[in-house]
């Protein structure tokens, strides 16, 4: 049993960490720093804020650090590490802002939002009515003028931006004033972007309007799974005082030291690596739509994210796309949403993004056997195993 389940962890690791472009935009590779701190003595061990427990003066301490790091990073009044993951954050601040009835508008799946806030999740959940914004799939953007239209009219009790699909950035700055006029709290969920932001490549949500920003900790933000809630003093002040012990009990103190350090690492790396996320992306998408891929967004420069969305129109032919993908050892999701964040933490640039361009071609376009590209896709990813922007020696 033992030697199964290390033979099944070796063998993953050996596959997705040496030998696969991992293009999926919703992972991230941890600094070995990181990583071991994910399994410290920290691990083992309790705190609370009601200093139940005794023995706590070091955790204490570590997560009082890492809040400072985060708001400094932010430039946010308020942070907090605990959320254990960033659906655990979108809880966190909806719930606290909102009553069963009230009204939250957000970005429909349909249109690539987040399926974990929709009807099927915490609106369900909440038992609150849910709105869509008003979206153009042409510009994957937000229609704005209507968007203000829907706000007058249905008085949401909160909006929340951000989209598991989100290649340009979103109208904060526009709507945020007639949301709050109309009584809104406003929030803007980072999960996928949260990295970008800390580098201030993407967009600034707590200077445009936005009362919080949460999310994952661990997409262009290159942290340990995990969540993350940064906010003004107002609304901030209310999201602490509420999360122990109605969402998150035992916050996992291994987890917020490694959070802490990668904040660290985000702090001294995060602009440089930010615009190379981007500058990757934007390289990628050209070079992809050279070749006769459906990139989507040729009038608007395909993305200002990490995402470069291929349409293939429907979920079951991006599917057939991506198991194809795979077996040449390019990991994609069934969007397809292709992801630079991992691949640039890996220390590739604009030259290898033509090279990622030119082997999803042969497998996609040239129909080239799958099995034959895996020996190539092997050769660059050998290339690239040393982390960059990061501590380790």
């Amino acid at each position: 049993m033992i030697e199964e389940i290390l033979a099944l962890t070796k063998q993953h690791e050996k596959w997705r960490g040496k030998q696969c472009l991992n293009l999926i935009p919703s992972e991230n590779v941890m600094s070995s720093s990181v990583r071991k701190l994910l399994s410290s003595e920290l691990g083992n061990r309790y705190t609370a804020r009601d200093r139940f427990y005794m023995g706590t003066r070091f955790l204490d301490e570590v997560e009082a650090y890492g809040e400072k790091l985060a708001k400094d990073v932010f430039k946010a009044e308020v942070a907090d590490l605990r959320p254990l993951s960033g659906h655990i954050a979108d809880l966190i601040v909806i719930a606290n802002f909102t009553e069963p009835n009230d009204t939250l508008m957000c970005l429909s799946p349909n249109d690539g939002g987040y399926p974990g806030m929709w009807k099927d999740g915490l609106a369900g959940l909440l038992r609150l009515n849910v709105e869509p914004f008003p979206f153009s799939k042409r510009d994957m953007s937000v229609k704005v003028e209507e968007a203000k239209e829907t706000i007058k009219r249905v008085k949401p009790k909160i909006v929340v931006f951000g989209a598991s699909i989100i290649v340009f950035p979103q109208p904060v700055k526009e709507l945020a004033e007639i949301a709050k006029e109309n009584g809104a709290v406003v929030g803007f969920d980072g999960s996928h972007v949260l990295g970008l932001i800390a580098g201030r490549q993407f967009q600034d949500p707590l200077r445009e309007g936005a009362h919080a920003l949460f999310g994952s900790t661990h997409k262009t933000f290159f942290g340990p799974q995990g969540g993350i809630i940064l906010a003004d003093k107002e609304h901030g002040e209310i999201l602490k005082a509420k999360i122990y012990p109605a969402f998150v009990d035992n916050a996992h103190w291994n987890r917020i030291a490694a959070l802490t350090l990668a904040l660290a690492e985000m702090k001294k790396f995060g602009e440089a690596y930010a615009r190379q996320v981007v500058r990757n992306a934007q390289t990628l998408a050209k070079a992809l739509n050279d070749y006769g891929l459906p990139v989507a967004c040729e009038h608007l420069g395909f993305t200002k994210s990490h995402q470069v969305l291929l349409d293939y129109g429907d979920y079951e032919k991006g599917q057939v796309k991506a198991e194809k993908l795979q077996r040449a050892n390019i990991i994609v999701d069934c969007v397809i949403r292709v992801g630079t964040c991992e691949v640039t933490r890996r220390g590739m640039k604009e030259a290898e993004m033509l090279r990622i361009a030119e082997l999803i071609k042969r497998v996609l376009v040239d129909e080239e056997k799958p099995e034959k590209v895996k020996r190539d896709v092997a050769k660059l990813c050998a290339e690239f195993q040393k982390l960059e922007y990061c501590f380790d020696k």
